[in-house]
């Protein structure tokens, strides 16, 4: 999802340009201290690619759900997160508090983006009208929510997912953002990081004192404002040192290759990479025309080539309830 992700962003950076509340300064200092990664703060071993393999959208459908828990059981990903305004969030959530050594978070959901499968909020509508489309859904991209949704009823609105997980019995071991949504607005983020720090659940915040990731992302059209970077400095809990997801491929050969091509790009630190497992069904050819790398990603992490590749590679997983029990000591 992140090319679509990426797409959406730009977007949203048109909007705050011609709002004037983007400005940026990308001059790198030419005696800046070497950058330590936050895999070597949390004494992970040094010069190593330190990876979660996360699965988005678990809830969203029964389809997700299968795969993802087929995955967790073979400890073959070390982290899902769960779309708590979903018809199968409930299920997820009561397959969690099953297993409470794995590591499930929260899809902190601001959009519904698919034709036909759609879902709203988790608040009572009256207190977040505009988070809502016409269809009384949550908005189908990030653009229509920048666009339309207060910063408090964003605030409002990942709270209530928060709660209703835990008034369920589960308290999240992370949380993070469907499509992006919580990096389209500066203020999104305040809410974002002040919920994070709140709550004392980790986000997927990603650490941009390293310039040259820092400028990836603002050549991505994430709206990484002087504000923000101050921003991502003073957030109290720990960062990746990167972030991306499991590439797209024309052919499930040329999906494995291109996810070689990604790990081998990588440079050493703390990286999370999301993929959108579901097992093949009818229903969710019906759902989403992704579906395939859907399936396709349903069954890679388990593929002996794919786990030999990773071992060969040299790759240290980790998981967030790992990552806290470090950044605590």
């Amino acid at each position: 999802m992140m090319k679509s992700i990426g797409i959406n962003i730009i977007v949203v950076l048109v909007l705050i340009l011609q709002s004037g509340a983007l400005t940026v300064d990308s001059k790198r200092t030419k005696n800046q201290e070497p950058h330590i990664t936050w895999a070597e703060k949390l004494n992970f071993p040094k010069g190593k690619k330190v990876i979660m393999l996360h699965a988005d959208d678990i809830g969203m459908c029964e389809e997700a759900n299968i795969a993802a828990i087929n995955y967790l059981k073979q400890d073959k990903i070390q982290s899902a997160a769960i779309m708590m305004p979903c018809a199968y969030a409930p299920d997820m959530i009561n397959w969690a508090k099953k297993n409470p050594k794995k590591d499930i978070g929260l899809h902190l959901t601001l959009t519904s983006e698919w034709k036909t499968h759609r879902w709203g909020p988790v608040s009572p509508m009256a207190e977040v009208p505009t988070l809502l489309d016409p269809d009384k859904k949550l908005w189908r991209d990030v653009p229509g929510v920048v666009t339309h949704a207060s910063a408090a009823e964003v605030e409002k609105e990942i709270r209530a997912q928060i709660e209703k997980s835990i008034a369920l019995g589960y308290r999240p071991d992370h949380i993070d953002t469907h499509m992006g949504t919580l990096y389209g607005h500066p203020d999104y983020i305040k809410a974002f990081f002040k919920v994070a720090e709140e709550y004392n659940i980790p986000a997927n915040v990603i650490d941009v004192s390293d310039a040259a990731v820092l400028e990836e992302f603002r050549k991505m059209g994430y709206p990484i404002t002087d504000e923000v970077v101050k921003l991502f400095a003073n957030y109290k809990l720990p960062k990746l040192d990167y972030f991306t997801s499991v590439p797209n491929g024309s052919s499930y050969e040329e999906k494995l290759k291109n996810f070689k091509i990604l790990i081998q790009s990588l440079k050493p630190g703390l990286t999370e990479i999301i993929f959108h497992p579901s097992v093949e069904t009818e229903n969710l050819k019906t759902i989403t025309g992704s579906w395939q790398q859907r399936v396709w990603e349903a069954k890679m992490f388990s593929d002996p080539e794919v786990i030999k590749f990773l071992k060969a590679e040299g790759i240290v997983f980790t998981n967030w309830n790992e990552i806290m029990k470090r950044f605590k000591k």
